[in-house]
């Protein structure tokens, strides 16, 4: 019988407990990086969930090693002269961010291995992360030459405060899921064979609890980040205004062809 699903390529569907439905993100791509299709997709999903009355919670989780490494370069790097193409992934960064928030069932979200850019923002706004403790985490987009936009600043610093979020967003450092637990970025590190039981564990006892609370409860939580919406929307907007930019060409160009990139210490700005 066809489902709501079935228009997905790039996501996977199964039901490990009664009423919670398994998200699994699988790429075509090195390193489970989003391709345009699943950008697409993950940008999409939440209100399908939202809308299914057979569903009361959700895991969101990576097929293999790793969760997802962001974004495909080789596309992205399509953005700068690309109006149409911009506007569109611009559009599929907002809906992401607040397709999560909005979704009225509960998400867990289960990572092992490398979660960056959108993959981190996928895993970061779930309701529960839970993380692997050699999980590594970063919001690379200072390495591309953009600014830090889309989920980073909507809930980065009320997470884990300003200190740690500017840190992290302004170096693009490298961390851990043991050090993204610590500064509450995540809920659970745990050794990376337990990630997928307890995130099973954890969805089930809110597909078996009360639901109305619990919604409500989540609803409420969910307005702290809402607060920051007109800073998510500015932060979005200067981080694709950097995407057709000097910066935004050079650091792509970089990084794809495996060099340091080299910024110009003038701007405008």
């Amino acid at each position: 019988m066809p489902t709501r699903y079935d228009r997905y390529d790039r996501l996977k569907f199964d039901r490990p407990s009664p009423r919670v439905l398994r998200i699994t993100l699988t790429s075509p791509l090195k390193m489970g990086a989003m391709d345009a299709v699943m950008h697409r997709e993950v940008s999409e999903i939440w209100a399908d969930v939202d809308a299914d009355d057979s569903v009361s919670a959700v895991i969101i989780t990576g097929e293999g090693r790793n969760f997802s490494a962001g974004g495909d370069l080789n596309h992205e790097a399509r953005l700068p002269d690309d109006y149409a193409l911009r506007m569109q992934a611009m559009g599929e960064a907002r809906r992401l961010v607040t397709g999560m928030l909005d979704c009225r069932k509960p998400i867990v979200g289960a990572a092992r291995g490398w979660a960056v850019g959108a993959g981190l923002a996928c895993l970061i706004l779930a309701d529960v992360s839970i993380a692997s403790k050699d999980a590594k985490f970063s919001d690379g987009h200072l390495k591309i030459g953009v600014a830090a936009g889309d989920h980073a600043t909507i809930c980065w610093p009320i997470m884990c405060g300003m200190a740690k979020a500017k840190y992290y967003l302004m170096t693009a450092a490298t961390f851990t899921g043991e050090e993204a637990e610590r500064m509450n970025l995540i809920s659970l590190a745990l050794p990376d064979e337990e990630v997928e039981a307890r995130a099973v564990q954890i969805a089930t006892q809110f597909a078996n609890s009360a639901p109305a609370a619990l919604r409500w409860t989540k609803i409420m939580l969910n307005h702290w980040m809402k607060q920051a919406a007109p800073i998510f929307e500015a932060s979005l907007a200067l981080e694709f205004i950097g995407f057709a930019g000097p910066e935004g060409r050079e650091g792509m160009n970089a990084f794809l062809n495996k060099r340091k990139p080299e910024f110009d210490q003038e701007t405008p700005v």
